[in-house]
């Protein structure tokens, strides 16, 4: 949501007086675009993790408010619900052995807080849907202790004017309503930054965009929903559903949903904006005294507070992100379509295939984006999340072909390619790359390795709860031993 949100409830002329707000940020957006105000900066790059917490026998722990207190540690926080938190890892330069060095400090932190969270009887997981979740654990009451939550799960519901409807169907079929956003907390992801120059950032995010399937069928780690088999990657379904604003009547009338993958290429950061401000109703209109235009005539970076409130309740799967730090501003892609997990050395791969493919896709002559539509890229994502590894996606100039065979044919080479342009070490590279080629020749990810477990389960006699709850131990115990989850062992 970009800030914590102080006022409990919003007038009509809150409302307008926001709006009228967003323009002027974009309308000084547009201003310092033409003028070049941002940071040259564009090698940096972040990475947040949420994670869940889970009890001794796997069920969600409604504890984060206690563990974050025994962590003491600011780069954790709170997230919506009481078994959710999130890790944020500062900023670093890509470059090197950046990888490594991420790998290290996040399993260093990550251990630190499994330490800290067992005196509260605790334990932290990495996975994009907590398997052992169950309509009791998503309730108004499991939502996190903080104003901002409530009073967004407040405007949500008064947007929409009646209850969620989820329907998901894979190999099962999951049917059911909520009367809370707390299923949103169910989805939990990796967020990886990348700063880009703003006359670069249309590359960059349209190349995000055309690969966001291949991430998802290499990377889906979501099969299970309140016990059921659903996508291999569950969470795109619910997240999309979770937040809907829209009840049927304005979804019939081609109304955009808030959780979106987009409908167009763009050519300019400021294209999203604009449809940021012209298709979407503010749901958390609250207030700054700043004006952006005297910041800007007196040589001063403005802060464009509503433009980036607004933008942090629109939750596009690769998303603009305007920031000042330092006293300059600068922009980012924020790609926000991996699960967390299975594992740090997994979220390390899918990371490094993830930098290396848009830096060469963003910098080719003909970029890919000119060769295939986004109605195709939007299949490809659907593609990804509901089939995962078996997905097919289309590729410009190779057709419509399993996704393991397009890495390993044409876009692993790519990766390889793009990382070196970063100048990362050649010894990270081929490790990391290592582990997405391993991925696609065994056919395994977090997904596959969840559902094969828990079918073995069943076939030994377990149920289907008993079953989702020894396989979360055992994949909890795996995911702290940190091995590649393609090396995992089966059943």
């Amino acid at each position: 949501m970009g800030r914590d949100v102080t006022v409990a409830t919003f007038t009509r002329s809150d409302r307008q007086r926001f709006r009228d707000k967003v323009l002027r940020d974009l309308d000084a957006l547009a201003r310092m675009l033409a003028e070049r105000r941002f940071s040259e900066e564009r090698r940096s790059l972040g990475v947040e993790i949420e994670l869940n917490l889970t009890d001794d026998r796997g069920d969600p722990a409604m504890a984060n408010a206690v563990v974050l207190e025994r962590i003491a540690d600011p780069a954790f926080q709170t997230e919506l619900g009481q078994f959710n938190v999130e890790i944020n890892i500062p900023p670093r330069r890509l470059e090197g052995a950046v990888f490594a060095e991420l790998e290290e400090a996040v399993r260093r932190s990550l251990n630190h807080a499994e330490e800290r969270a067992r005196t509260a009887g605790a334990h932290m997981v990495v996975i994009g849907i907590l398997p052992s979740l169950g309509p009791e654990h998503l309730t108004e009451d499991s939502l996190s202790a903080n104003a901002r939550y409530r009073l967004l799960n407040d405007q949500i519901f008064a947007a929409r004017g009646e209850d969620l409807e989820i329907d998901i169907a894979g190999p099962e079929r999951l049917q059911t309503t909520a009367d809370t956003i707390a299923p949103e907390a169910a989805c939990t992801s990796v967020q990886l930054h990348q700063q880009v120059d703003p006359p670069r950032f249309a590359a960059c995010w349209n190349a995000a965009q055309a690969i966001a399937g291949v991430q998802l069928a290499l990377g889906a780690n979501a099969p299970f929903f309140f016990g059921r088999e659903l996508w291999r990657e569950t969470r795109i379904a619910l997240f999309e559903q979770a937040t809907d604003t829209r009840p049927e009547e304005l979804k019939a009338q081609g109304v955009r949903p808030r959780v979106w993958f987009g409908e167009r290429w763009i050519t300019s950061i400021f294209d999203l904006f604009d449809e940021n401000t012209r298709y979407f109703g503010a749901l958390l209109p609250q207030c700054e005294d700043e004006d952006p235009f005297e910041e800007l005539d007196a040589g001063r970076v403005p802060g464009l507070h509503e433009l980036r409130l607004h933008n942090g309740t629109i939750y596009r799967w690769n998303r603009p992100v305007y920031d000042v730090a330092g006293g300059a501003a600068h922009v980012r892609v924020e790609n926000r379509v991996l699960p967390a997990g299975p594992t740090i050395a997994d979220t390390m791969a899918n990371a490094a295939l993830y930098y290396g493919l848009v830096r060469v896709l963003a910098e080719e002559q003909r970029p890919v984006w000119s060769r295939m539509s986004f109605a195709a890229a939007r299949d490809n994502f659907h593609a990804g999340a509901r089939d995962g590894i078996d997905a097919e996606l289309f590729w410009p100039g190779a057709g419509t072909v399993p996704a393991t065979e397009l890495v390993l044919r044409r876009l692993l080479p790519l990766a390889h390619e793009g990382l070196d342009r970063w100048g990362i070490d050649a010894a990270d590279r081929d490790r990391l790359l290592g582990v997405i080629e391993q991925r696609c020749v065994r056919r395994r990810n977090g997904a596959s390795w969840q559902a094969e477990t828990v079918q073995a389960l069943e076939a030994r006699g377990r149920d289907r709860a008993t079953a989702l709850r020894e396989m979360t131990v055992r994949y909890r115990e795996l995911m702290h031993a940190n091995e590649p989850v393609h090396d995992w062992p089966e059943g």
